[in-house]
C-alpha cells in the first residue's frame, strides 16, 4: 500500500524519507521499527512533531505520520513500552515530539493524556537499486557505527538530578565559550528518548559538529545500550577532529535511560576532561555531588541548574556542598569561563602529544 503522509518524525532522519511511502501489513514489534499512524483527537498541550528539519509542527486528528516503536521513560511526561504485538488498525500512543510510538502505560498530569495513533503499517525502504522487494524500515539504516582507535578527545560531561535540571542551558553556556576560544565543539547528547531540540541547540550555541544516540540507530537509550551508544558518538566527534566534546546526559543519574551505564565505564570516565551537575534544588545539589563521589569516584567540578537560579542556591552550594556554582541562564559567561579554565590544559596537552 502507497501512502502520502502529513507529518515525518525527526525519530526517522536517518532513512531520509519522503512524504510519500510504502507500508506492509506485517508490522516487526520491535524498537526503532518505523511505521506510519493516523492521528486521533486533538490536544491543546503537548500536540507537536519534531519533523526531520527539527522544526516543531502542531498535530491534528485525521494527521497520518511516520515515527518509530519505542519506549519512553520520562517523569515529567509519558511511560510507555512496545507491545509484544502490532498490527494494523491497533491504537497506539505518540510518547514524545521526536515521533516515539508505543503503548503509554503511565502520564504526567502536565502533559495530559498522549495522543492516540492508529497504525496504518510497516514503512518499507527499498536499499536495492531498481528493485521491488521492500525491506522493513528501521533507524538502524544509516546510523553511525564508530569508528576505531577509541577516542582520546577530553569530554565536558554534564549530568543532572533529573530531566529539566538545565543540562542543556548548561551545555550550550560551555559550548558557546569554547568556540569563542577558537576550540573546534562537538556537542553531544548520549541518553534519553529521540529529539533533536537539545543537540539543536548546541549547534546554535557554536558547536561545530553535534551528534546524538538517534544518529547511532538507537531510538531511546537503556542501561544495555548507553554506554556503547556513547562510544560510537564520541568516537565519530573525535573523528572529526574536534578538540573538545560537550556531552549532555538526558534524564537522571538516577533514572531509567541508562545514565549509570556511562558512570561505570572507567574508559568514558576517563575522558571526563570537566563534570558539570545540574541540580533542582539544593538537596538534589548535594546529594548529586555526594551520589556521584560515593558510587563512582567522580569529582563534580561545578553545579548549575535551577539550584542556582539566585544567591540563595548559590550561597548554599557553595558553603555547604564546598562547589563553586554558575548559572547557566544568570552568568553563562561565567559558567563558560570556568570550564575553559579548567579544560584548557587538558586540550593543550593533548595537541602536544
Amino acid at each position: 500500500m502507497k501512502v502520502h503522509v502529513d507529518k515525518v518524525g525527526s525519530v526517522t532522519r536517518n532513512l531520509k524519507l519522503g512524504r510519500t511511502v510504502h507500508l506492509a501489513d506485517e508490522i516487526q514489534a520491535v524498537e526503532g521499527a518505523v511505521i506510519a499512524a493516523r492521528i486521533h483527537g486533538e490536544k491543546s498541550v503537548y500536540n507537536q512533531l519534531e519533523d526531520v528539519h527539527g522544526r516543531l509542527v502542531t498535530l491534528h486528528g485525521g494527521d497520518i505520520i511516520v515515527g518509530a516503536l519505542g519506549h519512553r521513560n520520562a517523569l515529567h511526561g509519558y511511560e510507555g513500552v512496545v507491545p509484544d504485538t502490532v498490527v494494523p488498525g491497533q491504537r497506539l500512543h505518540v510518547l514524545n515530539m521526536g515521533g516515539v510510538i508505543g503503548q503509554c502505560t503511565s502520564h504526567n498530569p502536565g502533559v495530559g493524556t498522549p495522543f492516540e495513533a492508529e497504525v496504518l503499517g510497516q514503512v518499507l525502504v527499498f536499499p536495492e537499486f531498481q528493485s521491488r522487494a521492500g525491506q522493513p524500515a528501521h533507524v538502524r539504516a544509516g546510523a553511525l557505527k564508530g569508528t576505531e582507535p577509541a577516542p582520546s578527545v577530553p569530554v565536558v560531561y554534564v549530568v543532572g538530578t533529573c530531566m529539566n535540571a538545565g543540562k542543556t542551558y548548561a551545555a550550550c553556556a560551555m559550548v558557546r565559550r569554547l568556540s569563542q576560544a577558537g576550540y573546534r565543539v562537538g556537542g553531544a547528547k548520549l541518553t534519553g528518548v529521540s529529539l533533536m531540540r537539545d543537540t539543536l541547540s548546541m549547534r546554535d550555541a557554536g558547536a561545530d559538529m553535534v551528534m546524538d544516540f538517534t544518529d547511532a540507530g538507537t531510538v531511546c537509550t537503556s542501561p544495555k545500550t548507553a554506554a556503547q551508544v556513547s562510544r560510537i558518538i564520541l568516537s565519530e566527534l573525535a573523528a572529526r577532529e574536534v578538540d573538545v566534546i560537550v556531552a549532555e546526559t538526558g534524564d537522571g543519574i538516577m533514572g531509567e535511560y541508562g545514565v549509570q551505564a556511562i558512570l561505570e565505564d572507567s574508559a568514558l570516565r576517563e575522558l571526563g576532561g570537566a563534570w558539570v551537575l545540574c541540580a533542582n534544588d539544593p538537596v538534589g545539589a548535594s546529594g548529586g555531588v555526594r551520589h556521584l563521589k560515593e558510587t563512582y569516584g567522580i569529582q563534580v567540578d561545578v553545579v548549575a541548574g535551577p539550584a542556582t537560579d539566585n544567591r540563595v542556591g548559590i550561597r548554599f552550594v557553595e558553603r555547604e556542598v564546598g562547589l563553586p556554582a554558575h548559572n547557566a541562564r544568570a552568568d553563562a559567561a561565567g559558567l563558560g569561563g570556568f570550564i575553559l579554565e579548567k579544560i584548557a590544559p587538558r586540550i593543550a596537552g593533548r595537541k602536544s602529544a
